[in-house]
């Protein structure tokens, strides 16, 4: 399988159990307390990489138009039924096209380093297409470069991939996209961790 089957495949196997091995939502509330505030009142939110739609999605459709996006089939048929008021899509990110500033803000939680590297620079430009001005994209990314797989991942037989960039390349990648970093944080995890990283289109 290629890394987006190895992806799918992996969430699929999962279903219930990644949001079980994750149930300690507070972080992604500490995070969305902080962007909330700076958006408009109403409007539409891209959530890539959704999951099972718990917590991000629920909660910010009690508020806002929210459309998420996963590549595995199961997790949107949970999300789908988690949270029946926002609109579920299955499918690659990358080959995404939504109209140019569609969004007031797009969040992509464990959801980009998902995708090979080679292609998530141009990720980072369509959201900027997708994003109205002054919108915002907030997003946990690669604090170091690696790219790699582990089996057992969660459940035995499962394996999942990752790929990303360090803290300075995304960064980089985000303003040459002409998305600027607000600020970047560094999110503990493990032995090692990520970054957590708001930007705003110019």
């Amino acid at each position: 399988m290629n890394s987006k089957e190895v992806v799918r495949a992996g969430y699929d196997a999962l279903g219930t159990r990644y949001r079980e091995a994750y149930s300690d939502y507070g972080h992604y509330h500490e995070w969305l307390d902080e962007l909330v505030p700076l958006l408009p009142p109403s409007g539409r939110i891209l959530d890539l990489g959704c999951g099972d739609g718990v917590p991000v999605s629920k909660r910010l459709s009690a508020t806002y138009q929210v459309v998420g996006v996963d590549l595995s089939p199961t997790q949107v048929h949970l999300a789908q039924s988690n949270v029946p008021d926002a609109t579920f899509l299955c499918g690659d990110m990358t080959s995404l096209d939504f109209e140019p500033e569609s969004f007031a803000a797009v969040v992509a939680f464990y959801s980009i380093i998902h995708v090979p590297l080679i292609e998530q620079q141009s990720m980072l430009e369509k959201i900027k297409v997708w994003l109205k001005p002054g919108g915002y994209f907030m997003a946990t990314l690669g604090n170091r470069a690696w790219t790699g797989i582990e089996h057992d991942w969660l459940q035995r037989g499962v394996t999942m991939y990752w790929s990303h960039a360090d803290d300075e390349t995304y960064i980089g990648w985000l303003g040459k996209a002409g998305l600027e970093v607000a600020w970047s944080r560094f999110i503990p995890e493990g032995k090692s961790g990520h970054s957590l990283i708001l930007a705003r289109k110019s």
